[in-house]
């Protein structure tokens, strides 16, 4: 039996240590808020002062290699309605697996306009590549040429 993972690790500035606060307060109530869910919104990652006290450096990762992309994504977005934050924010994510598993691996990317407050684009490795090597890509079969 293989196991399944998604995983990533990467940082948000959100300007200040009050703010960086306010986060993690922010996580705690809205896993309080859905812990008799049976689909938690807000699961599937951790969240952390990168620097620790003082530090205005949120570090998100995978929770155990469970990681929720989604997840992510919809708390950066509430962040960044409840802290005003602006500017672009991305962050990339891997596909992987236990075993040896055709079309188990794989990743993407998301970035985020925080001011805008919604996503402006993302990429999938695995539909990049079978766009690519199907011909209905020609920046990614131009890529692969090259």
């Amino acid at each position: 039996m293989a196991d399944y993972f998604t995983q990533f690790s990467c940082v948000l500035d959100v300007g200040t240590a009050d703010k960086a606060i306010t986060a993690l307060e922010i996580l705690e109530r809205l896993h309080l808020a859905e812990e008799d869910s049976d689909e938690p919104e807000f699961s599937g990652f951790a969240v952390s002062l990168q620097d620790g006290p003082g530090s205005s450096i949120l570090w998100f990762h995978d929770d155990d290699g469970q990681g929720d992309v989604e997840g992510v994504i919809r708390f950066v977005l509430r962040l960044a309605e409840a802290l005003d934050l602006t500017g672009l924010w991305g962050f990339d994510y891997a596909h992987t697996c236990s075993r040896p598993r055709l079309e188990a691996f794989g990743g993407g990317a998301h970035v985020i306009d925080l001011g805008a407050r919604k996503s402006v684009g993302w990429i999938s490795t695995h539909e990049w590549l079978t766009a690519a090597l199907n011909g209905e890509d020609d920046d990614a079969a131009e890529a692969l040429v090259a």
